[in-house]
This record gives structure tokens, C-alpha cells and sequence, in this order.
């Protein structure tokens, strides 16, 4: 019962290898195909809705499974146009196609349902883990009916969807994507047949709401989604479900941080690189910036780049989360990572993705940008609060102070550090200066 292969990944843009069609595929690394009934851990990529694979040195489960006696899951399914084109408006027989990459993820977690006690796992004690768009996906599953009953715990890292695309700017982009390609309103049916690689190189077209490629996401299609994930509140299908929901404190530095240009910024320069692009919502990118040297005069303005961004755009999302469960009575345990990793470039911060490594314990893995002689520490608190977040709901262990839930008085978050602790509100006058402003969910 064992396999030294990883299965095809979807086609997609990027360098990602070994993509096909046929990409429907489950990784399971298990400590014995026994009668043991572990907890299983399903891990769902990042990527956005575009991109990626669960075969990552960065998400092998095998030091996890064998380090918290558990069966860790990652999934394949499809991604950009094939996963989540809306065609149903245009032509029947495409009443699905906005939704199919959730749907291959429900599909996935019904196999695990029915086979993962082969593995020595747990059907009845599965959490999902996902970062970045992974995270997304998951809180979309939180609001599919079809999920339901399918895993009982969720962690989502640095990933949300508080609302989803809605059906008249899914069709847009569906309409921009089969513009691309040549096809008129009559010809939609020819994509069933189009080589795939065609169909990935038309969503390279220019998004009519957003601008940049196209986005491709889960969609208010009134079938398999018919609310939004967390708006205009938390899901009641699951309130019951515990989760944790983390960020990490320069989420944006894994984006900019790599640009020369956005080193060595005098306060002159910051205003232009502060664009709607980056900050992703409708705000004077001079006030931005006069009220960082205001109120965090010991910023330069590489670091104002960095923590400006983060809050407006990465972190708003984590916020209201959060706070949707506290007002739904069911409040997840939130984290904020500090610890910094380090980008390629040498540059550091606690950046989007550095938290992949140190949840799933792979710190030695290449593409981990956790170095140093503390990094396995890190590693370990943080794996371990999966662990016992995955065996009891709760991520307490002796690793950690006394970790409380989310709650809207005091908005309690884990700062994972070194020494980790507990604080009331961290980064709240950001949270509060941006919060003023509307949030709409980038792509929606």
C-alpha cells in the first residue's frame, strides 16, 4: 500500500511540473495502515484559484504524520478556467462550471469519508489545513452545503473569502476568457475539445473588473454556493466546526520584497508605491503614510511599505473573520506569526507563506525560508498546536501560554514568537485606521 509517485498537477500557468487534465489525485502519507483511527489532516494548496499542487516539499506530510501519530491528506484538483470558468449564464450545460474546483474538493474529502479508515485515519475526525488560497477554499467550503459533515475542524493560514465572486462578474471574466480564445456566444461548447493548454493561455487575458490576468474563483452560483462565505455573517452549517485562523505580520514583503524598487524608499518615493493595486482599497496613499510616521515614527518607509499593505489588503479579511465567529458565538483561536523567515534576496519578516514550514514541520524542506538554530523550535510549537488542535478542537499544549479564543472585547491572538504569548488587540490602531475604509474581497 505504497506509492514513490506524485500524481499530475492541473494545468495552469507558471512552472508547476507534471500538469494534465487527468489531476484528480490524493496524496495520503500514513504511520501504518492499521485499525488506529488517527485524526487526519487534509492540507489544501495555495496557489489562489490558479495555481499549485499538493506534491511541495513544503507540504509532505510525512514528518508530521509520523511525528503526531496522524494520516495528512493533500489534494489535486482543478484550478483557474477549468475549475471555476462561469459559463452557466452563457450556455446550458454548464450550470456547475463557476464552482468545479470546490466541487473536486468536496469529491476528495468524500473519498477520504469512505477510505481513509484503510489508512489508519479517522473519518469522523478530519481537519482541513490550508494557507493563502488554500485557506480561501476552505472558507468557501464552510457555506457549501455539499461539505457539510465532511471535516470538523478548519485552520486556514493567510487565506479568506469573506465574499464570493458574484454571478455577473464571473460571467465578465468568463466572457474576456472566450474572447481570448476566438469563440463567439455560439461556439462555447468547442472548449469541451480546445487543447488545454489553450484554454490556460487565454486566462492570461486582462481581468474586466480588477485588471492584471484574469481572476478565476468560487462564485455565487445559487447551486453548489448560494451565500456568500462570511458575509453577511458566519456560516451556520458551521458554527459547530472549531477553527483557527492565523496571518502572519509582513504578509506582503513575500510580494514586494523581491523588487528592487522597493528598497531604499525615501517618504517622497512611498506615496507612488503605495498604489490601489497594493493596498486594494479606496484610500489617499498620503494619509497612509503621514499617519505611519504619526503614530510609528521608528518605521522607515520600506517598512511602512510592507505593514501599510498588509493591513489593508492581507490581513482585513482575517480580522472579519474573526470577528464574524465571535459574533456568532463560536469564536476560532487566532494567531499572528512574528518570527521572521528569510526571502532569497536576504530580506526578512514574518511573510505570506512563512508559516507553511513551521505548521507542517518542514523547516528543512527546500523552498522553507526558516533558518537558523531556532527554526525547529518554531517549528515545533506551532506543529504541535495542529496536532492538538486536530486530536481535540483545542490547540493548547504545554508548548504555549494559555491560548483563549477570539473574542470582540478583547481579541485575544497567539503571537507566534519566540517566546510565543498572548496579546489583546495587536496592531489595533492599524486595524482601526484601516477599518474606517470598506472592504470588498479582492476579485469578488
Amino acid at each position: 500500500m505504497a506509492s514513490d509517485a506524485f500524481g499530475p498537477a492541473s494545468p495552469q500557468r507558471g512552472g508547476e511540473p507534471n500538469q494534465s487534465e487527468d489531476c484528480l489525485r490524493l496524496n495520503v502519507w500514513t504511520p501504518a495502515p492499521d485499525a488506529g483511527r488517527r485524526p487526519v489532516i487534509v492540507y489544501i494548496h495555495g496557489g489562489a484559484y490558479a495555481t499549485g499542487s499538493g506534491s511541495s516539499p513544503l507540504t509532505n506530510g510525512a514528518r508530521l504524520a509520523a511525528k503526531g501519530d496522524v494520516v495528512v491528506v493533500t489534494v489535486n484538483h482543478r484550478l483557474g478556467p477549468l475549475g471555476y470558468a462561469s459559463l452557466a449564464r452563457l450556455t446550458p450545460g454548464f450550470e456547475d462550471s463557476g464552482n468545479l474546483g470546490q466541487l473536486d474538493l468536496v469529491f476528495a474529502l468524500q473519498w477520504v469519508r469512505d477510505n481513509i479508515a484503510a489508512f489508519g485515519g479517522d473519518p469522523a475526525c478530519v481537519t482541513l489545513v490550508g494557507q493563502s488560497g488554500g485557506g480561501a477554499k476552505i472558507a468557501t467550503l464552510m457555506a457549501m452545503p455539499a461539505a457539510a459533515g465532511l471535516f470538523h475542524r478548519a485552520v486556514t493560514m493567510s487565506g479568506q473569502q469573506v465574499t464570493a465572486s458574484g454571478p455577473l462578474n464571473a460571467t465578465r471574466r468568463a466572457e474576456g476568457w472566450l474572447e481570448a480564445l476566438g469563440l463567439t456566444s455560439d461556439r462555447i461548447e468547442e472548449v469541451r475539445t480546445l487543447p488545454v493548454e489553450r484554454l490556460v493561455e487565454a486566462s492570461a487575458a486582462t481581468d474586466p473588473i480588477l485588471g492584471g490576468s484574469l481572476y478565476f474563483g468560487p462564485v455565487l452560483d445559487g447551486r453548489s454556493l448560494s451565500r456568500h462565505p462570511f458575509w453577511p455573517d458566519a456560516p451556520a452549517q458551521s458554527a459547530t466546526i472549531p477553527m483557527m485562523i492565523g496571518n502572519t505580520r509582513e504578509e506582503t514583503l513575500a510580494f514586494l520584497g523581491g523588487d528592487p524598487a522597493n528598497a531604499g524608499l525615501t517618504w517622497e518615493e512611498l506615496p507612488a508605491r503605495l498604489t490601489p493595486s497594493q493596498m486594494r482599497i479606496d484610500v489617499a496613499p498620503e494619509e497612509v503614510v503621514a499617519w505611519y510616521r504619526r503614530n510609528h515614527p521608528a518605521m522607515s518607509p520600506d517598512q511602512v511599505l510592507i505593514r501599510a499593505t498588509t493591513a489593508a489588503r492581507s490581513w482585513r479579511a482575517a480580522v472579519i473573520e474573526a470577528e464574524m465567529r465571535a459574533a456568532q458565538g463560536s469564536p476560532a483561536w487566532v494567531y499572528q506569526l512574528d518570527w521572521a523567515s528569510r526571502l532569497p534576496n536576504g530580506r526578512t519578516g514574518a511573510f505570506h507563506t512563512s508559516d507553511i514550514p513551521l505548521v507542517l514541520d518542514n523547516v528543512g524542506a527546500e523552498g522553507s525560508g526558516a533558518v537558523g538554530p531556532d527554526a525547529q523550535t518554531m517549528a515545533d510549537r506551532m506543529s504541535d498546536a495542529l496536532l492538538a488542535f486536530a486530536r481535540t478542537g483545542d490547540p493548547n499544549h504545554a508548548g504555549l501560554p494559555r491560548w483563549t479564543p477570539y473574542s470582540l472585547a478583547r481579541r485575544e491572538t497567539m503571537i507566534m514568537d519566540l517566546p510565543p504569548r498572548m496579546e489583546n488587540d495587536p496592531r489595533g490602531d492599524e486595524r482601526r485606521f484601516f477599518g474606517r475604509i470598506p472592504y470588498i474581497q479582492p476579485g469578488t
